[in-house]
């Protein structure tokens, strides 16, 4: 087995797509003029522009997978910036691994698939399909996970209030601006992470609770879910953009079965997308259909559309296409942060 230096490995850094600078909406009415997925992509970015173009309609981003290493960070971030949506739930990867990590000043690299994984594990670079990451610079980046959640007063905490406390460190530490999580701090966009010790904040809690077991922060998983049907709640009319499945497709749909739940009306969401590769016939959640979700209470079927695609074919244009037909120039900012931190914020009576 040949020795790779990590150096020949880490050579070529991920380029994160720009949708500003790419006019989709050509290519999209196109789209709608064809079959099969194009014409599908072209509705879900038709519906994702009405979730944008309904001035009352709140929009919940669902993030799964390796998107942000994959050169989707900046999109997203975009779509924070411009008011593009009001609220994220999201794996920890996603939003800890990668975005908080370039954040940092680290970067993920172009590599290979067809890599010798054993050589890879010598010189400790961990690979995400054809991406590379250097396994040090993510230990760095658990370490200062526990160095954040150990500043914070031993109690439970939901993960939302936890990447609010990131966002507040990059403030001074980030060596970068298109931030995910700073933005979203900056903005008050809620970042709910469910799974959220699967990631690097899971070593970082680990790190932080191994050495404070008597007295320690912890996540309030109930919380988040709580939080999230506020959100709801405050909204009314939902519309979700789901990019991958996962717990983040599922935890975003049942908030409208929550509200039930707590003696409310529920309200189905109104609009939903999802992209992804996920076969329906396991009976797995990723890739059951949003038909299916109606029969539970979760979305309604007028406007749904479900894209059977790799996320980075189909985000950027649908995201490109959102952009640059400009209804997010419209929207006002929601701001859901400042309500959730305010318990008796704008809560319907039956709540209090």
């Amino acid at each position: 087995m040949a020795i790779i230096k990590k150096s020949e490995l880490l050579r070529e850094e991920i380029e994160h797509i720009d949708i500003t600078k790419h006019d989709m909406r050509p290519l999209v009415e196109s789209f709608s003029k064809m079959s099969f997925s194009a014409r599908d992509l072209a509705r879900a970015s038709d519906i994702y522009d009405k979730m944008l173009a309904d001035k009352e309609c709140g929009v919940i981003l669902c993030l799964a997978g390796s998107l942000c290493s994959a050169g989707l960070k900046k999109i997203v971030w975009q779509m924070v910036e411009n008011n593009m949506v009001d609220a994220i739930v999201s794996t920890g990867a996603n939003i800890v691994d990668q975005d908080f990590f370039e954040a940092l000043g680290y970067k993920h690299y172009r590599g290979s698939k067809r890599e010798d994984d054993m050589a890879l594990r010598d010189a400790r670079v961990d690979r995400i399909y054809d991406t590379f990451i250097d396994e040090d610079e993510l230990g760095a980046c658990d370490n200062t996970i526990s160095e954040i959640v150990g500043s914070l007063k031993p109690k439970p905490y939901s993960s939302r209030e936890i990447v609010e406390e990131m966002g507040k460190y990059l403030v001074k530490k980030s060596k970068v601006k298109d931030s995910i999580v700073l933005s979203a701090y900056k903005k008050g966009v809620p970042i709910f992470i469910p799974a959220f010790s699967d990631c690097s904040a899971g070593f970082g809690f680990l790190h932080h609770q191994w050495h404070n077991p008597e007295s320690h922060a912890s996540i309030d998983s109930a919380k988040d879910f709580r939080e999230l049907v506020r959100v709801k709640l405050a909204c009314g009319d939902t519309g979700l953009l789901m990019i991958g499945g996962g717990v983040p497709k599922n935890f975003a749909q049942d908030v409208t079965v929550g509200a039930e739940m707590i003696g409310l009306e529920p309200i189905m969401h109104k609009y939903a997308v999802q992209i992804t590769v996920a076969d329906e016939r396991d009976g797995a959640l990723s890739g059951s259909t949003l038909r299916e979700a109606c029969s539970w209470g979760k979305v309604a079927v007028t406007d749904e559309q479900m894209v059977f695609s790799e996320a980075t074919l189909a985000l950027p244009i649908l995201a490109g296409y959102g952009w640059h037909k400009g209804n997010w120039k419209k929207r006002r900012e929601r701001r859901f942060n400042a309500l959730l931190n305010d318990v008796k914020a704008r809560v319907p009576a039956a709540l209090r």
